[in-house]
């Protein structure tokens, strides 16, 4: 009987043995009384293990020789980057992709910023130098291109200049530089060829473009360096996308510092492209506000939050009033006060009404589209200037002196000296 009891219990033990050597290899993390086959090893034959035998089926992770877990991988900006897939970008090839959402190709209402200070200019001189419509066309298609290309080239330096401070802005942190989808250096080299693609552009207008064009990259370069060191940004942003006011009337041939009709009347539209340009980038700002505020970049959104409207309708009175004074130093009539001057402060009044600031999805919208509004509606203005001036001139026939005496004469007349 004793060898019998004896017998049973060396099965049992070496039983739990085998049990606990299958729960190590296997990682057998719940207790052991859990499992099945350890309940019917012990449950065989009356006689009870010694307590040391239990005192060993400690769960695994309580063990001494257990081995402590792995920390999941972060989380990686590439990892939360997803591709385009739908819009432009997405039928480029995957190897274009982060250059082109380096130029915001897939965002181009700055382009369209950056366009129209140039088609504002270009109108006011046609309708001051009784352009033909088709050259008229042709300067504007050409800073179109010029616009595209340069705010790209900007956006590029911008990011350059910031690639430590995007990846700490909700926004920014999956730019192509913030990613590490592009090297600084990659993105160096792109942008040698965006000026230089610039440049050959600029040689298509007349000479004197050149004067006027090349010091604005002085601006376009430094704007990055003013979010660090004043709450104005915003200003010399607009100092560098309103440069195109200058770039109009010698793109058709007029010289500015020879006329100073047209110099004053060129002076007060970049005051006045400048003021919108703080003013609509004043509400982008606001989209950052928060990120801004913890990564230490500076706007003119953080040092006037809680009196921005104010401070709005005060730069889209100034932008008004400097664009009526354009008007008035080319002696414009009518047609552009109401349309030019008018639809400026019925779209900027009802976007500063409108807006609301606390939302990033609201502010990006009017940013979006206050473009199309605001400067679609002075577009329109002052071409309806152009043309009512050009009917006007039609309906004036007019004869040089020289012209007429050759008339004259050739119709046998006499005139008097």
């Amino acid at each position: 009987m004793i060898l019998s009891h004896l017998s049973k219990a060396s099965s049992n033990c070496r039983r739990l043995a085998g049990v606990q050597r299958f729960a190590l290899s296997e990682n057998f993390h719940n207790s052991p009384t859990s499992h099945p086959f350890f309940l019917n090893s012990i449950h065989v034959g009356k006689p009870t293990l010694p307590a040391a035998v239990f005192h060993q089926r400690r769960p695994f992770h309580e063990s001494q020789t257990s081995i402590p877990p792995q920390k999941s991988p972060p989380i990686t900006e590439l990892s939360l980057y997803q591709p385009p897939t739908t819009g432009l970008i997405s039928y480029l090839p995957r190897s274009w992709i982060p250059y082109a959402e380096l130029i915001r190709l897939d965002k181009p209402a700055g382009t369209y910023y950056l366009f129209f200070p140039c088609l504002f200019s270009t109108l006011l001189a046609a309708s001051y130098t009784h352009a033909p419509l088709l050259a008229v066309v042709e300067t504007s298609a050409l800073f179109l291109t010029g616009a595209l290309i340069m705010r790209g080239a900007g956006c590029t330096i911008n990011d350059l200049w910031d690639r430590n401070l995007d990846p700490h802005v909700s926004r920014t942190k999956l730019r192509p530089i913030a990613r590490r989808a592009v090297t600084p250096f990659q993105a160096l080299t792109f942008t040698g060829f965006q000026l230089l693609a610039g440049l050959g552009l600029l040689v298509q207008f007349p000479t004197s473009c050149l004067y006027y064009g090349i010091p604005s990259l002085l601006l376009v370069a430094t704007y990055p360096l003013a979010k660090r060191i004043t709450y104005y940004p915003q200003f010399v942003l607009g100092l560098a996308f309103s440069w195109g006011a200058f770039m109009g009337f010698p793109a058709l041939g007029v010289d500015l510092l020879s006329d100073p009709t047209a110099l004053k009347a060129v002076a007060a539209l970049y005051a006045s492209c400048v003021s919108w340009t703080v003013l609509y980038d004043m509400i982008y700002a606001h989209m950052d506000i928060k990120d801004d505020a913890k990564a230490g970049i500076k706007s003119i959104a953080l040092r006037h939050e809680k009196e921005t409207k104010t401070v709005l309708s005060g730069l889209a009175v100034a932008q008004t009033g400097f664009l009526a004074a354009a008007g008035l130093a080319l002696g414009a009539g009518p047609v552009f006060f109401v349309g030019s001057c008018g639809s400026a402060a019925a779209t900027l009044g009802l976007m500063i009404w409108k807006v609301r600031l606390k939302e990033v999805s609201n502010c990006w919208w009017w940013f979006k589209y206050g473009a199309w509004f605001t400067g679609g509606g002075i577009s329109a203005g002052l071409f309806t200037e152009y043309l009512a001036r050009a009917n006007q001139r039609r309906d004036e026939v007019t004869v040089p002196p020289s012209a007429w005496r050759e008339f004259v004469l050739l119709k046998g007349h006499s005139i008097k000296a």
